[in-house]
């Protein structure tokens, strides 16, 4: 007996002010809005696999750049020094502030990598309904919007190594002696920020569920 889903008993939930309501099931999703801020009501999210999709692309593009050219270039008495992520995670290092170092490599690095990566999987166990069957099918699902769960709580601090960049701007512009000029590095990890922080929010994690259940 295949469990009962709020879908099949004709509830949807607005996406705005999270209200659960009550729908005919001969009603359209155009005819459809929530009675508290009359936001159209949708069984999912509309086209939320290909946004998804284009934004974690864009990601990927971004992601390169923004590792490869220079966050930031120091001109200093006239001599110039562009910083990449991975010559300031090093040179944190060496200056023995390894503490700082390990938070920029994370955040700066490593975290958002983990996000493209954990939001590609899940888009794949959603375009070829990769879904076990047997006891293991809710498991893996519970497992899998949990990794969705972490990826979105992740993005709340995205912004955690931008606000560091911005304190050591901050701290070594010292007016005529010193000066720091932004890189294509610094825009590209930018706008990897931004679009992991979109598609995280586009992804619908009930299409794992509606897979795993097309398979049953």
């Amino acid at each position: 007996m295949k469990n009962r889903t709020a879908r099949g008993a004709g509830y949807r939930r607005c996406e705005v002010c999270a209200l659960v309501a009550v729908v005919p099931k001969a009603a359209s999703d155009a005819r459809l809005e929530c009675r508290r801020c009359h936001a159209t009501l949708h069984e999912r999210k509309p086209r939320a696999f290909s946004r998804t999709a284009a934004f974690v692309i864009a990601g990927f593009l971004f992601y390169i750049p923004a590792n490869l050219y220079p966050v930031m270039t120091i001109e200093l008495l006239g001599r110039s020094d562009p910083n990449t992520i991975f010559t300031g995670v090093r040179e944190l290092f060496q200056s023995g502030m390894w503490e700082i170092g390990l938070l920029v490599f994370a955040a700066s690095i490593l975290v958002p990598l983990m996000k493209l990566v954990g939001l590609t999987y899940l888009l794949l166990c959603v375009h070829f309904g990769w879904a076990p069957s047997g006891r293991r099918s809710t498991l893996v699902r519970r497992d899998r919007t949990v990794l969705y769960r972490m990826i979105e709580f992740v993005g709340r601090w995205s912004m955690l190594d931008m606000f560091l960049l911005s304190m050591l701007v901050a701290l070594v512009r010292f007016g005529a002696i010193a000066t720091i000029v932004p890189g294509i590095g610094a825009t590209s990890f930018a706008m990897v920020v931004v679009t992991t922080m979109f598609a995280a929010a586009s992804f619908d994690p009930r299409l794992l569920w509606d897979v795993a259940e097309a398979a049953e």
